[in-house]
């Protein structure tokens, strides 16, 4: 039986989405199934295996030289960090008290909040290239940055909590996105002005997604943020109300819309 190609094929080198499969008979080529079995399964892989902690840890701190602290959301395992969604939302108590008294008589432009979220592979192929990127940027703007955070279970919202506690204006959270089928890897970045535990609105959040090798660079990714991050700070606003205006400002792209 022969292979029906499809004249789409020349679209694919601009793109990792699933055009242009061809057919043989009624259903799909064999490499193409199997390809999509073994995205499926690195999908599956990324949301249940979890990141080495300690040693993105270690690389924070190198890079920030200071403390980055390993808390926990209220999720005791993955398990339940799957089910219960809420739970990844807030520190455990434990960890919340010792933010707190870390964080008492200080103030913050913002928090940053390392969280594993749903993809392990987002953090360790991503994070410490981002982060050596991002201080430079964060220090030529000027931004005065709390102790860096890592939280294992992590949701986004959990990052508005450790801002409330550490005093800072705004709440940043680097973690690993929901897995597509083309991209098990990528890193997502939320900013929320004025952040309050148990938010969950999303229209008060900027997103920068896709930092990966086949996405977005870290050069990139990190100078969207901090010009995100100024202005934010501004003027005092971020989500929906917080238009991506550095196109038309600077000549670039950028995006910085929701989750």
């Amino acid at each position: 039986m022969s292979i029906i190609g499809n004249p789409w094929t020349g679209l694919k080198q601009y793109t990792d989405a699933r055009i242009a499969l061809g057919r043989t008979g009624a259903s799909l080529p064999t490499a193409e199934h199997l390809d999509f079995q073994m995205s499926h399964a690195l999908a599956r892989d990324a949301v249940h295996q979890l990141p080495d902690y300690e040693a993105l840890k270690k690389g924070a701190e190198e890079i920030f030289q200071m403390p980055c602290p390993l808390l926990d959301s209220r999720a005791a395992d993955r398990t339940v960090y799957l089910q219960r969604p809420d739970l990844g939302r807030r520190l455990s108590r434990e960890s919340a008290a010792a933010l707190k008294a870390d964080g008492e008589g200080k103030e913050y432009d913002f928090s940053l909040t390392i969280g594993d979220g749903l993809s392990a592979r987002a953090l360790e192929g991503n994070l410490i290239p981002f982060l050596k990127a991002l201080v430079p940027e964060l220090t030529a703007a000027g931004l005065k940055s709390a102790p860096p955070v890592m939280v294992r279970q992590c949701r986004v919202a959990c990052g508005d909590e450790v801002a409330a506690l550490q005093s800072s204006k705004i709440s940043v959270v680097l973690i690993g996105e929901r897995p597509g089928l083309s991209s098990p890897d990528s890193l997502g970045v939320y900013l929320t002005w004025a952040p309050e535990p148990g938010e969950t609105g999303d229209d008060k959040r900027n997103c920068i997604s896709n930092i990966r090798g086949r996405g977005m660079t870290p050069e990139e990714g990190s100078r969207k943020l901090v010009w995100l991050l100024k202005e934010s700070l501004t003027r005092k606003i971020s989500g929906v109300a917080l238009k991506d205006e550095q196109q038309s400002l600077e000549g670039n792209t950028i995006m910085g819309e929701l989750d």
